[in-house]
């Protein structure tokens, strides 16, 4: 994802001289966050590129957005705006919120990876100030976090997956009316995500995939990325990393047989990579989920 400060909505807020800019961090795999304040304020956001998860965390009792004045926010009220939606918002008072943005590219893999479907097929809608205070509460424990800290920044992009991944479980729905065109068959989709999973530990080429979709490697990495949101390249290293942090989570194993199991050459290659996307090392990683 782009730089934080290229994000549209973070942008709006902080362009605002009212709003204030208490702390923001890059979170790596296409994840950002930012806590502000706000304060007798006015917003408009116009069709961003990414998606935005948002949680009021004190105040926001007199905040409503347009059009809807009987609907007024307040602490862990969370609001779900999604990428290429417009809305205006007026601030009474004053407030404390967190937001949390990921990147179209995000979307895409949690549509694959979580819910087996094509992301064109998918759309996040819009909610606002819906109440899940498991979400609320996983806001609290992101915000208590040093987010500067590289031996945190794993569990703080980890927090922030988990964010996302229930948003995308309870708050995705099918488009309607929607008539796909290019891209690869449903059939082929599943039989692609089962031959990556089951050769994360293998090198894998280009050809190989292509040749399971019967397409040259040109047209198979246009159609992957048409229906995956991403290139395969990227796509099977998402999924290696998310098989590293489950056995990082969930074993004992050595770094060195975790690598080769997920099919990076050497523990060092591995380390690199995992630090590179998450912000941290597989070490720092594994001890930040250590009871």
């Amino acid at each position: 994802m782009a730089a934080i400060d290229t994000l549209q909505v973070f942008q709006a807020l902080n362009s605002s001289p009212n709003a204030r800019l208490v702390h923001s961090a890059e979170l790596g795999d296409g994840l950002s966050a930012a806590l502000w304040t706000n304060h007798h304020d006015a917003q408009e956001y116009e069709a961003p590129s990414h998606h935005t998860l948002s949680c009021y965390i004190a105040g926001g009792t007199g905040t409503f957005r347009r059009g809807q004045p009987g609907h007024k926010g307040g602490p862990d009220k969370l609001c779900i705006l999604p990428a290429d939606h417009e809305s205006g918002w007026v601030i009474n008072g004053d407030i404390r919120l967190a937001h949390l943005y990921f990147s179209a590219e995000q979307f895409a893999l949690g549509c694959v990876t979580l819910l087996d479907r094509e992301p064109r097929e998918m759309q996040l809608r819009e909610q606002t100030f819906l109440e899940d205070p498991l979400q609320a509460q996983r806001f609290r424990q992101l915000l208590n976090l040093n987010w500067d800290e590289p031996a945190e920044r794993v569990l703080t992009s980890s927090l922030a997956h988990d964010l996302i991944s229930h948003t995308l479980l309870s708050q995705v729905g099918m488009r309607q009316g929607l008539r796909l065109k290019g891209g690869l068959a449903a059939h082929q989709r599943r039989q692609l995500v089962e031959f990556i999973d089951n050769q994360l530990a293998e090198p894998m080429s280009l050809g190989q995939m292509a040749g399971l979709c019967a397409l040259s490697e040109y047209h198979f990495a246009r159609m992957f990325r048409v229906s995956f949101g991403l290139p395969p390249h990227q796509y099977v290293l998402a999924r290696r990393l998310s098989r590293a942090r489950e056995l990082l989570r969930g074993t004992a194993l050595p770094l060195g047989e975790i690598a080769l199991a997920c099919g990076f050459a050497s523990a060092s290659h591995f380390t690199n990579r995992f630090k590179q996307i998450l912000g941290g090392t597989p070490g720092e990683y594994r001890q930040a989920f250590l009871p």
